[in-house]
């Protein structure tokens, strides 16, 4: 991995709590990244923060040192009951709820403080009995959250940090309300030590900031670039039936060692995991369908390399943490121009580099303009050549599955997520 992402500030140079720093030593870490030596500063001093970033600078190790900082340094009122968190940490989705709990893990190991975590999808009384026996900080996401506080499970009336992770996509999945209710019944502002990290700071973003937070100083990384640096951006305008043809001869050409391929239906990609694995390629499929528990267990066998392949709706997009991720394919071109943004930072992290190669044909190609205009310049057009395409092996049959709830055969029906729709000559798209 590379190590030029690092910046010359050291964790050592902050007179941070020796339980933390060993668990900081722990991870591994030695020098901060932008947002972590920006952010670290003020955060240590009790300073409120709006901090954004790009996905994979080290956000969640900046807010986690400073929120373990100030719990070590500011101990709890005498008053304070055991069903009364001193600590939340609220995120949109459970994937990134898990991955910020288990960085939490190992940075605190040794400090002493207790985790829970809340997320909806599963262990439901599990996770109410842990917060019943009382934890000093809580990890959730809004739904699962709200549900444990109308039910008296805990309150929040102790509570010394707050933190909101991904706060643009609170707004994106309709949850701001939710939010607004929990800080309602916090401390106000003044009395608590608040951060909120966002991909980007819009409007909406820095109005929340401001109106539930202490005067909290604006950290922008790098704001003229949206999308890392280290991410090689390429564009192809295949026909829609060239679609899987040059997804077999990309996947051949560039060898991949892990790769994430997003498409924008559950349809799709039930037929892009058919003919994947038709062609010999062992890859984990991933939708909002897919239970939480086979989510999670597909999700380490795509970590440790058991599936070199995941195919993905949006719900990877965020809170998706895997290291040394090579390449991202938008099979689809997303709707969205921010989505763009949050999909190809799933590669290029911590440093490392990687690329990005997109898909713009005929149904999602229109998207590219306001992907262009969002991100602030052109990706660069590839040529399809004729030995890029390879004949298909047929997709997989229905009892292939891997278990019943997984990936059903859907690709073999004309015109479904793609083929049928003429030849090359009239399908390519030109600018």
């Amino acid at each position: 991995m590379s190590e030029t992402h690092l910046t010359n500030t050291r964790f050592g140079d902050f007179n941070l709590p020796p339980t933390l720093m060993q668990g900081i030593e722990d991870a591994g870490f030695s020098y901060c990244t932008p947002i972590q030596a920006d952010t670290l500063p003020l955060a240590l001093q009790g300073q409120d923060i709006a901090g954004q970033a790009q996905t994979g600078t080290g956000k969640t190790a900046a807010f986690l040192v400073a929120l373990y900082n100030h719990l070590l340094s500011h101990p709890a009122a005498a008053e304070r009951r055991t069903d009364q968190p001193r600590a939340l940490v609220i995120a949109p989705t459970r994937e990134l709820a898990i991955q910020i709990h288990r960085d939490a893990e190992t940075l605190g190991r040794h400090t002493g403080l207790t985790l829970g975590l809340a997320y909806g999808g599963t262990g439901y009384e599990q996770q109410r009995s842990v917060l019943e026996q009382g934890v000093d900080i809580l990890i959730a996401t809004p739904g699962r959250l709200i549900d444990y506080f109308k039910q008296h499970v805990f309150d929040l009336k102790a509570i010394q940090v707050v933190v909101i992770d991904e706060a643009d996509r609170m707004f994106d999945l309709g949850f701001i309300a939710d939010l607004r209710y929990l800080l309602r019944r916090m401390p106000p502002p003044a009395q608590r030590f608040n951060m909120l990290f966002s991909a980007t700071l819009a409007l909406r973003v820095t109005e929340l900031a401001y109106e539930h937070m202490n005067t909290p100083t604006l950290i922008e990384v790098e704001p003229d670039k949206v999308t890392a640096d280290r991410v090689k951006q390429e564009v192809y305008f295949p026909a829609s039936e060239e679609k899987i043809p040059l997804l077999l001869g990309l996947l051949q050409q560039r060898q991949p060692t892990r790769a994430i391929i997003f498409v924008n239906t559950k349809r799709v990609a039930d037929r892009v995991w058919a003919y994947l694995e038709g062609n010999g390629y062992k890859t984990a499929i991933l939708s909002g369908d897919v239970p939480q528990q086979k989510r999670q267990r597909l999700l380490e066998q795509f970590a440790s390399g058991e599936y070199p392949l995941l195919v993905a709706t949006d719900v990877a997009a965020r809170g998706l943490h895997v290291s040394d991720v090579t390449h991202v394919f938008n099979y689809d071109l997303p709707q969205d121009a921010e989505d763009y943004v949050h999909r190809i930072g799933r590669t290029a992290r911590a440093g490392a580099s990687g690329e990005a190669i997109s898909f713009a044909c005929e149904e999602y190609a229109f998207s590219l303009v306001d992907i262009e205009n969002y991100i602030g310049h052109k990706i660069p057009i590839m040529s399809i050549v004729g030995d890029l395409l390879l004949q298909p092996q047929p997709p997989i049959k229905d009892n292939h599955r891997p278990s019943k709830d997984g990936p059903r055969r859907s690709g073999e029906r004309r015109g479904q997520g793609g083929g049928g729709r003429g030849g090359r000559s009239g399908g390519r798209a030109r600018r």
